[in-house]
């Protein structure tokens, strides 16, 4: 019998586990499960792998987990819930033969080569070349950034922090958004704004500056409303003329000519907006650059599970320890 391996994209929030043929990187018996309910990642595993029958002659010998927090070293500690667990005792605890531990972005990343066609929407053509590094950034809890390189043998992550670069402005309204925002913050960085909190700040920053008392309270709140409320609507429409800029800058840093790849749980939800910001205009505006941007491909990832992918991706990836 062959056993399945466990695959596993965990958050804040929810650990989404699943599992995969070995050789296959299509995720199957996918399970969301709230962080909160478990002591820990160990327990959690387990239930889940009760839930889903693997247990026994079934239990996987293999895994690959990726998780929202930095990952360096045998101790891992999420950032946004109580989970804290030493990489060898899970290994032992779990009797995993092979146990990858990767960041989540990296695993967005490794996983975009496994989407299929129909869940990427293109927001720029252009021509993607072969032996070329790919861009994939995202705005979600926060912004997330790293590049994607096609190596000799296998698919190479390139993990970067490009979250925490400084917000540059364009503009008279982005000078009067920075001296507010950073009259909060000190320096400002692009996640600061393209993230779902930021979504909001940017919104509180956009009434102050108009002079009007806020009347939303949640991200998702501003954005339902921009279909009627000016205020909202050049809310989101900033937001998305920042992100062209910012995903402009990094494919120019990264040298993205296989294409840029934008995931994350926001845009999704916003794609019948994308064509009426200044998004392309924004990527592609990089003066002497101009031509080499506008020629970028540039697509949103659709796909519900591209962390489960590229944790699959992970698992037999000579590239990733």
């Amino acid at each position: 019998m062959t056993r399945p391996a466990l695959i596993g994209d965990i958050g804040g929030t929810n650990a989404r586990l699943a599992l995969v043929t070995p050789g296959a990187f299509e995720p199957h018996d996918i399970l969301s499960l709230p962080c909160a309910d478990y002591p820990g990642l160990v327990e959690a595993v387990n239930d889940y792998l009760t839930r889903v029958g693997a247990v026994g002659e079934r239990a996987p010998r293999e895994a690959c987990l990726a998780f929202a927090c930095p990952i360096r070293g045998d101790r891992i500690k999420m950032t946004n819930n109580h989970w804290s667990f030493s990489r060898a005792e899970v290994q032992e605890a779990l009797d995993l033969a092979l146990f990858k531990v990767i960041n989540d972005f990296t695993a967005q990343a490794l996983g975009v080569p496994h989407v299929p066609a129909a869940d990427l929407v293109e927001v720029q053509p252009g021509e993607a070349l072969p032996h070329a590094a790919r861009l994939v950034i995202g705005p979600g809890t926060g912004l997330g950034v790293a590049g994607l390189f096609p190596g000799r043998h296998a698919w190479i992550p390139l993990p970067a922090e490009g979250g925490h670069v400084t917000f540059a402005p364009t503009d008279e309204r982005e000078q009067n958004l920075l001296r507010h925002f950073r009259n909060r913050y000190g320096r400002v960085s692009v996640e600061r704004i393209l993230c779902g909190q930021g979504l909001l700040d940017l919104y509180l920053a956009h009434c102050s500056l108009k002079g009007t008392n806020p009347a939303y309270v949640t991200p998702a709140e501003v954005s339902a409303a921009a279909g009627g409320d000016p205020v909202a609507r050049d809310t989101l429409l900033r937001f998305l003329k920042i992100l062209g800029d910012v995903c402009g800058d990094a494919a120019l840093t990264l040298g993205a000519r296989g294409g840029v790849y934008l995931c994350g749980g926001i845009l999704p939800r916003l794609l019948d907006w994308l064509p009426q910001s200044r998004f392309r205009e924004a990527f592609a505006d990089k003066g002497r650059m101009s031509p080499y941007t506008a020629a970028l491909p540039v697509r949103v990832v659709t796909a519900p599970w591209p962390g489960l992918l590229g944790a699959a991706e992970a698992l037999h990836n000579e590239e990733v320890e």
